[in-house]
């Protein structure tokens, strides 16, 4: 008989068990998978969130748990604009609100009128907000549709009432899902006189983009600078602490859940030494025997890596509707997350299945024969 169909016939002759395995093998998966679609969705929300200013690079404060919680003065917009290498800095106040329950995180950014062309800010109906103006506002074009407001209409935000007196486009979903506010308008609204969150920079043409960025953060180490998603641990150690997990949990399960599948490959090895030492006295060598035993585990992974990857597009979808989620995970299912899942069950598989497999490719045939 051929092997593959032996190991085939061994584990649908054990089916509870063979089940069981798989379903521990799935669950372990499923987090792995979760966690890395998660870590991977929130990464490319923040890279939106960056692409919204269409700049070269972005500038925060260094260390911040939090982007949003980075502040930076006008002092230091200044020292910014003023670097060798520099076009334009533009400085922009972000800030979320629960407007309702379908908009739990909607996003607000403060940002002087005139600086709405550089940011990328195209108005598509109304007119721009003054640069003083308490309490006008304009909404992107999604955001208006999703609220239902046109030019003319009240806004309620940050416990005043905003006449919407623009609506606007920035090309980027993310931005155009939110609100924009005179600068000292959202200060005011928010305490947080003359600080600015972000700042969005465009470099000289013909100068190099990361040399701007290492001469800036040299002479301001308490400045960060971000150009794409993969350097956006730089500024939020939140984001870090996810990715961290994910890796933590995929290590972990790794070795729990070869413990749990070794454990029950062992107490198989035990029910099984007479049949292992039937196929020893017959002549199978012990590398088949130890091929019997770890293809016996590689099958169950494959089966449940594709339980737990079920699984993780349910999980998934269950914590997109969360309210602390809503609206800013978004799944990203990359073929990164995928293979982290399928390496996960076959490193659980074949490093719980290794010790069986030895211990049965060593048997003495006469003993194993004879056991009861």
């Amino acid at each position: 008989m051929p092997l593959v169909a032996l190991v085939l016939g061994n584990l649908w002759a054990k089916k509870s068990r063979s089940i069981g395995i798989a379903l521990a093998i799935g669950i372990a998966v499923m987090t792995v998978v979760t966690l890395t679609v998660v870590s991977s969705g929130l990464e490319n929300s923040a890279a939106e969130v960056l692409a919204v200013g269409k700049s070269d690079f972005t500038v925060a404060q260094n260390g911040v748990s939090d982007i949003l919680f980075s502040s930076l003065d006008n002092g230091q917009l200044q020292e910014v604009r003023s670097t060798r290498g520099v076009s334009s800095a533009v400085g922009v106040l972000l800030e979320t609100e629960r407007i309702n329950a379908a908009n739990p995180l909607f996003i607000e950014i403060g940002i002087a009128p005139n600086d709405l062309r550089p940011f990328g800010v195209t108005v598509v109906a109304g007119r721009p907000y003054g640069a003083t103006a308490s309490h006008e506002v304009m909404l992107g074009w999604r955001a208006a549709q999703n609220l239902g407001l046109h030019v003319g209409d009240r806004f309620e935000g940050n416990g005043t009432s905003n006449t919407v007196v623009g609506i606007y486009s920035t090309g980027i979903s993310y931005g155009d899902l939110g609100a924009m506010f005179p600068l000292p308008a959202l200060q005011a609204y928010n305490r947080v006189p003359g600080s600015v969150t972000l700042l969005f920079v465009k470099t000289v043409p013909g100068f190099s983009i990361p040399r701007v960025e290492h001469a800036l953060t040299s002479a301001h180490p308490e400045l960060t600078t971000i150009r794409t998603a993969a350097q956006f641990g730089r500024a939020d150690r939140n984001l870090v602490f996810l990715k961290a997990a994910a890796t933590g949990s995929t290590v972990l399960a790794i070795l729990i859940g070869a413990v749990i599948v070794g454990n029950t490959m062992l107490l198989s090895l035990f029910e099984r030494t007479r049949e292992f030492g039937l196929l020893r006295a017959i002549g199978w060598a012990r590398t088949r025997v130890v091929f019997l035993v770890v293809g016996e585990g590689i099958v169950l992974a494959v089966v449940g890596s594709a339980i737990g990857v079920g699984l993780s597009f349910a999980a998934t979808a269950v914590l997109e509707q969360l309210p602390q989620l809503r609206g800013v995970l978004h799944a990203n299912y990359t073929p990164g997350a995928f293979w982290r899942g399928l390496f996960t069950g076959l490193g659980m598989a074949v490093l719980g299945a290794l010790y069986p497999a030895l211990r049965a490719a060593n048997l003495i045939p006469l003993k194993a024969l004879s056991h009861e």
